[in-house]
């Protein structure tokens, strides 16, 4: 028998509302982050980043391809990395069905990191993904926006992550089992892997110069994060004590029970 709390329909639709009052505040407190998000000053980007991409050498400039917004997902994958991060993959997962919807929308999606651009094809073949993804490669991009760092800033525990500086439970000794496990998935070790982290920023484009308008990371992305508004309204919501999450051609086969019949076709690596 469970051990939730149960009533009758009529208890569940009393609660319902006063839930649904709290929603609603949510929602426009939400509305109201908004704004002040796109009210920030706009700072003028100076340096001329290039990035490796499928078409040849870019500058950030034409990565807007036309547009006059950018978004940029700071994907974790590393020049030591076999694999890119798997959370950065889950959230991934939901670019190619949006991205063409912000591209009509007069924003450009791009993911960007530092592995090398023929590494990054490798992985985005094998995850059957579309959107573009740039490599910044030995730039200073990465760097400038707070998602890599060198071995000396990590040694040092001077490092600005999130809008904090200093040491970070990622670089902490010893490196945490968790942090270990999510490395060895990348193919390499916990301390290599922290160096690179999760981040999202967006660019505008006006007369001539671009300007960076926003940046998130760490919990800042759950918004972006598909699954997550849906979890949360599953009955059990996240229920993460274990280490359940996986690149989505990793599960077993009977995880996927149900699906299969919509499940998109794997592109040929």
């Amino acid at each position: 028998m469970t051990t939730h709390t149960t009533g009758t329909r009529e208890e569940w639709l009393a609660a319902r509302l006063v839930l649904l009052r709290a929603e609603k505040d949510y929602t426009r407190r939400g509305d109201e982050l908004a704004r002040q998000r796109q009210a920030l000053p706009w700072v003028r980007i100076e340096k001329d980043y290039q990035f490796d991409t499928d078409q040849g050498t870019a500058s950030l400039t034409e990565l807007f391809l036309g547009r006059t917004q950018l978004l940029v997902y700071h994907f974790m994958f590393g020049p030591d990395y076999t694999a890119g991060c798997p959370s950065c993959s889950a959230i991934a997962d939901g670019f190619n069905g949006f991205a063409v919807h912000l591209a009509n929308h007069d924003v450009m999606l791009w993911a960007v990191s530092r592995a090398p651009l023929a590494q990054l094809g490798a992985y985005k073949r094998r995850m059957g993904w579309t959107f573009p993804w740039a490599s910044s490669g030995g730039g200073d991009f990465n760097f400038d926006f707070n998602v890599s760092f060198t071995e000396e800033q990590q040694r040092a525990g001077d490092i600005e992550y999130n809008y904090r500086r200093g040491g970070h439970v990622l670089d902490a000794a010893p490196v945490h089992p968790r942090v270990a496990q999510l490395a060895a998935t990348c193919g390499t070790d916990g301390r290599t892997w922290s160096r690179d982290r999760p981040g999202l920023s967006a660019f505008v484009r006006e007369d001539g110069a671009i300007y960076h308008t926003y940046s998130a990371y760490s919990r800042g992305l759950d918004a972006v994060w598909s699954m997550y508004p849906w979890l949360d309204r599953a009955p059990k919501g996240r229920s993460e004590s274990s280490s359940w999450l996986r690149r989505h051609d990793e599960y077993a086969a009977g995880d996927a029970s149900g699906l299969l019949c919509c499940a998109p076709a794997q592109a040929e690596g």
